[in-house]
């Protein structure tokens, strides 16, 4: 009996434990929109006490009027359509090259000191310093805003890469070439497995600045594109739709870390996998 009893509240222990978390995960799931809400009320107290006047500060109101008045006529898709063109084109560039390239350095050391000084070079110029001559070497056209979004991706999708591969076990390189695994094999079922937590981490990285680098392009010299539908609002002194613009690239910067955060579910779910004991 005592056995029994105690069994019974260590079930009933446990149960309260599992009602505690998730009445905590159903409450956690209204911070976002309550988050928003609050910031939206915030906004509009601002805009209400006259703090700036509407051409700098306006309502929530009137920008998504705005916004639906953009989204009517076509023109904020239009633009919406260019800018997702450029960084995905961008993205994909940038880090097919960025992993091909760090694949190289990870293996080569000596390519590693070679190649060291122009990377951090790269790095240490400002691509807002840059975009001017690369738009003035490929034109004001697409590939301009692919070239910039590429190198905008490139450093942490490289480093990620990078750091991913040498952090393979010495023990699993010296097994699979026990089992006189070919290079190719040894990549295919050791390197890529273990160095794809680190690269999708630098993917998400680059995923968002892809974003970024496609709009200085676009701010620089363009004839669509949501940054150059930023420079054309301002010019005209249509604030609400520089903000519904804005608006639109933070969404499309989060529905791209999105995608990749799925895509790393979807990969990684052999590491979520519970192990099985004989």
């Amino acid at each position: 009996m005592d056995c029994a009893s105690g069994c019974f509240f260590m079930l009933k222990d446990q149960a309260h434990r599992l009602k505690f978390f998730s009445t905590a995960l159903r409450r956690r799931r209204w911070f976002l929109p309550l988050s928003l809400l609050l910031g939206l009320a915030a906004w509009q107290l601002l805009a209400w006490s006259g703090w700036q006047p509407a051409y700098i500060l306006p309502s929530p109101g009137s920008v998504a009027v705005r916004f639906f008045q953009a989204l009517m006529d076509g023109s904020l898709l239009r633009h919406t359509a260019a800018t997702l063109e450029e960084v995905l084109l961008g993205l994909v560039a940038g880090s097919l090259l960025a992993t091909f390239t760090g694949y190289l350095i990870a293996r080569s050391p000596a390519l590693e000191r070679l190649l060291s000084p122009y990377l951090v070079a790269s790095q240490a110029v400002p691509i807002v310093a840059i975009a001017p001559l690369l738009v003035i070497w490929f034109g004001p056209g697409l590939i301009s805003k692919v070239v910039i979004c590429a190198l905008i991706v490139f450093f942490p999708v490289l480093v990620n890469t990078v750091v991913g591969l040498r952090a393979v076990p010495q023990n699993l390189r010296d097994l699979m070439r026990s089992l006189h695994a070919t290079r190719l094999q040894t990549l295919r079922h050791l390197e890529i497995p273990a160095a794809m937590p680190v690269f999708l981490g630098g993917l998400r990285i680059g995923a968002t600045l892809s974003v970024i680098g496609a709009v200085v392009g676009e701010l620089i010299g363009a004839d669509r594109g949501l940054g150059f539908l930023v420079s054309v609002a301002r010019g005209q002194y249509d604030t609400p739709l520089v903000y519904a613009t804005v608006l639109t690239l933070v969404a499309l910067a989060l529905c791209l870390y999105g995608l990749v955060l799925l895509a790393e579910r979807r990969l990684l779910a052999w590491q979520r996998q519970p192990e099985h004991k004989g």
